[in-house]
C-alpha cells in the first residue's frame, strides 16, 4: 500500500485532475448519500492521520517555511483541526436529519421538509500560510456533508503536500479524498466541481471565480484583507497590546486574520507603543531564534522590505520592537516593527501586509473610526477592545466584516461552533460548524402532497369561485 501511495504521488500531474475527478464523480453517482456512520468513519480517518503524525506534520511545515516552531504548528493548526473534526463527528447525525417546515395554509394537510444532501465532488484549494488548518477545516465540512473531495495545495507547501498525499492514500480511496501534488491551479479550478472552496489572495480568488463560472460551479472564497483593530478609550492599553501582539506576530504576521492596523485614542498612542516595546522582547528576545517564523519565500521577504522602505521614505516613523534584532536574508527572518504616522499613499496602508509590520493610527471619537473602516473594503476580521457595551454595539452594528473578536484578536476562527468566512472583498460563504455543513450540502426542499383536496381547487376554468377563494385566502392570518 505504501508503494502504491508513493507511485500516486510521483505520477500526479495535470492530467490526474480529470482522471481523479471522473473517479469521484462515478463513485458519487453509485453512492450519492453516505450514512452517518460512513461520514463519521471518514472524519475519524482525518483525525487519525493528524494524531498519528503530529511531529512529522510539524516537521514538514517547518521545512516548507524554512523555519517555523513546531509548537506553533501543533497549537495553531493540529489542535484546532482535531478539535473541529471531533465536534463534527458528534454532530453530523443531527445535522443530517431532515428539517420539518411549516406548510402553506391551502395545503395544510401536506408535509414540508428540507433534506441536506451531498453536492457531489468538492474541490479545495489550500494556501501555504496555515496549510493544515486551512485544509482540514474545509475538508471536515465537506466530508461531514457526505461529499467526495479533491485537494490542491500551494506550491510553497511541497513537503507537507507530498507527505499528506501519501498518508491520505493509505486510508482513503482515491474516489473519496485525493490530494494532488503538482497540479496547476488553472487545471484544477476549471473542473466542473459541484462546489469549489478557495483560500488565498483576492486577485487569485477572482481568477478562480471566473473559471468556476464557466461550469456554473458555486464557490466559497476566503480572501483576507486589512483587518482593523480598535482600542477604545476605556480599555487598558497594556492588556490590549499584549493580546494584539500575539495575534499579529505569530507566524511572523503571515495570517489572513492578523490585525492589519491598530486604531488607538490619540492620547494613548505613545503608551501603546511603549507597551509593545516592553512586551515583544520578552516573547522574541531574538527573532532569529526558534520561536519566530521565517517568511515563506524570497518574494515575500523582498516585498516586505520594500513596504517598510516605502513607509520610511514617505515620512512614517519606524519603531523596531526588539532591540538589536537584525534582518536575516538567508533565513528570511524579518524583525517586528511598528509604523507610526502612516498615510494612505503608503504601501503598508494600501495592501494587505501579511508580515510583521503593524501600522498604528490615532482617532478622536468612534464616529471617526466608523467612517474610516466603512470607507474601505470589508475585512475578514474586526477586533475591538472595550468593556463598554454601548461602544461595543456601536462598533459591531456600525460595521460589517467576516467575523469579530471582542477584547482579543483572531480567536473567533478557533471556535468550532462558529462559521468562518468573509464578506465582500474578503470573501463569500462559510465553512466550520453547522453553516459549513449547510454550505457544502444541497438543502433540498421536499413537499409531500396533501391527502385531502387542496391544489385541485386552483384548477381552471377560472371564475367566481376562484375570486372568492382568493379574497378569503388574502384575509387569512396565521
Amino acid at each position: 500500500m505504501a508503494q502504491t501511495a508513493q507511485l500516486r504521488v510521483i505520477h500526479s500531474a495535470e492530467n490526474e485532475c480529470e482522471r481523479v475527478y471522473n473517479l469521484q464523480r462515478a463513485a458519487y453517482l453509485r453512492h450519492p448519500y453516505p450514512t452517518a456512520e460512513e461520514r463519521r468513519a471518514n472524519l475519524a480517518k482525518l483525525e487519525g492521520i493528524m494524531v498519528a503524525n503530529v511531529d512529522r506534520i510539524a516537521e514538514m511545515i517547518g521545512k516548507d517555511f524554512g523555519h517555523r516552531c513546531a509548537e506553533e504548528t501543533k497549537l495553531l493548526e493540529i489542535f484546532t483541526s482535531v478539535d473541529g473534526i471531533r465536534d463534527a463527528k458528534k454532530k453530523v447525525a443531527k445535522w443530517m436529519a431532515p428539517e420539518r417546515r411549516h406548510v402553506s395554509f391551502l395545503f395544510a394537510t401536506g408535509k414540508n421538509r428540507v433534506i441536506p444532501q451531498p453536492k457531489g465532488v468538492v474541490g479545495i484549494v489550500v494556501p501555504w500560510n496555515y496549510p493544515l488548518f486551512l485544509l482540514m477545516g474545509p475538508l471536515t465540512s465537506a466530508l461531514a456533508a457526505g461529499n467526495r473531495c479533491m485537494v490542491k495545495m500551494a506550491a510553497n507547501s511541497t513537503n507537507l503536500c507530498q507527505f499528506l498525499a501519501a498518508e491520505f492514500a493509505k486510508v482513503f480511496p482515491e474516489d473519496t479524498v485525493a490530494i494532488l501534488p503538482g497540479v496547476k491551479g488553472t487545471d484544477f479550478s476549471s473542473l466542473p466541481f459541484d462546489h469549489l472552496l478557495f483560500t488565498g489572495s483576492a486577485d487569485a480568488g477572482r481568477n478562480v471565480m471566473r473559471a468556476a463560472a464557466e461550469n456554473l460551479t458555486p464557490v466559497t472564497l476566503e480572501l483576507g484583507g486589512k483587518s482593523p483593530t480598535v482600542i477604545c478609550d476605556d480599555f487598558d492599553v497594556e492588556t490590549a497590546a499584549s493580546r494584539i501582539l500575539y495575534a499579529k506576530y505569530v507566524n511572523a504576521g503571515q495570517t489572513c486574520l492578523a490585525p492589519d492596523y491598530v486604531m488607538v485614542p490619540k492620547g494613548k498612542r505613545d503608551a501603546f507603543v511603549a507597551a509593545c516595546k516592553r512586551i515583544l522582547p520578552q516573547r522574541y528576545p531574538n527573532p532569529g531564534d526558534s520561536s519566530y517564523t521565517s517568511l515563506i519565500d524570497e518574494k515575500a521577504y523582498r516585498r516586505l522590505r520594500t513596504t517598510l522602505e516605502d513607509a520610511a521614505a514617505k515620512g512614517a516613523e519606524i519603531v523596531p520592537l526588539v532591540p538589536g534584532a537584525e534582518f536575516d536574508d538567508k533565513l528570511r527572518k524579518f524583525p517586528p516593527h511598528v509604523i507610526l504616522n502612516p498615510t494612505e499613499d503608503m504601501m503598508v496602508m494600501r495592501e494587505e501586509i501579511f508580515g510583521p509590520l503593524l501600522p498604528v493610527k490615532t482617532y478622536e471619537n468612534l464616529d471617526e473610526v466608523l467612517s474610516y473602516v466603512n470607507s474601505r473594503d470589508r475585512p475578514l476580521g474586526f477586533y475591538l477592545f472595550t468593556n463598554d457595551k454601548v461602544s461595543e454595539d456601536k462598533l459591531i452594528y456600525g460595521t460589517i466584516s467576516g467575523g469579530v473578536t471582542v477584547n482579543n484578536c483572531v480567536l473567533h476562527v478557533a471556535q468550532h461552533d462558529l462559521p468562518f468566512g468573509g464578506v465582500g472583498s474578503s470573501g463569500m460563504g462559510h465553512y466550520h460548524a453547522h453553516e459549513g455543513f449547510v454550505e457544502l450540502s444541497k438543502m433540498r426542499p421536499v413537499h409531500s402532497n396533501a391527502k385531502l383536496p387542496g391544489a385541485e381547487q386552483l384548477y381552471p376554468p377560472y371564475g367566481k369561485k376562484h375570486s372568492f377563494m382568493f379574497n378569503m385566502l388574502l384575509k387569512y392570518k396565521r
